[in-house]
């Protein structure tokens, strides 16, 4: 399980986030949607390490990963896919999964992955990850080096920016099938509605607080 514990986030006396007392179990997949600026990627970024609070705890597995480094928390099973997917310089793309799968992978695995989003493996496995990808490209091969941790904790920040229509619907099936592999607990930041509604729940966010949660259903519901 992840626990937010009275979680606060200030940066130059602005409140980032307020107080978030939130439980996220295992086999759980869960959206979080509000305005820009309303703390959705900040809170994140705590879950990660990436940002620290300025007061509250973060226990993951009932063990206070407040002050752990990043490193630590990726160590635990725990794993964050960028809004904008960071570029690598020759590394070739098998390369980087194998990095982050830490392991010699199968060259059927990795294309059965790619496949799964859209992307013609013979095509990038030996291509480098750098500039010449575009930024849908680089969002998928993200999202595929992600799913080849096999970590417990997955997070996505809004994991649909840059990418097509027709893989956008093969982003949904990957995330339908999440729940069958090893059973991890998923949180994204997305504004899609077709890709909140396979979720199991939804938070609303405004102004660093939680306005709303419950099933997309009903939350969409109330909001339109």
């Amino acid at each position: 399980m992840l626990e937010f514990k009275n979680i606060c986030v200030e940066k130059e006396g602005k409140k980032i986030l307020k107080n978030i007392n939130l439980s996220i179990d295992y086999g759980e997949m869960v959206a979080i949607t509000g305005a820009n600026g309303s703390g959705k990627s900040t809170l994140m970024k705590v879950v990660m390490g990436i940002e620290k609070p300025t007061s509250g705890q973060v226990f993951f597995d009932g063990e206070d990963i407040t002050n752990l480094s990043i490193t630590e928390r990726a160590k635990l099973g725990i794993s964050f896919a960028f809004q904008q997917p960071v570029k690598f310089k020759g590394v070739s793309i098998s390369k980087l999964f194998e990095i982050s799968a830490g392991r010699k992978l199968d060259r059927k695995e990795q294309c059965k992955v790619l496949s799964t989003l859209g992307l013609c493996p013979n095509s990038y496995l030996d291509r480098e990850l750098d500039s010449n990808l575009s930024g849908g490209e680089l969002k998928r091969l993200e999202i595929a080096s992600i799913l080849f941790k096999k970590s417990k904790c997955l997070i996505f920040d809004e994991p649909e920016a840059g990418i097509d229509l027709w893989s956008f619907s093969k982003l949904i099936q990957v995330f339908q099938n999440l729940r069958f592999q090893g059973n991890p607990m998923i949180m994204i930041v997305s504004h899609q509605e077709k890709l909140i509604s396979v979720m199991d729940r939804l938070i609303v966010m405004s102004d660093g607080e939680i306005v709303k949660q419950g099933t997309p259903m009903k939350v969409l519901c109330e909001v339109q």
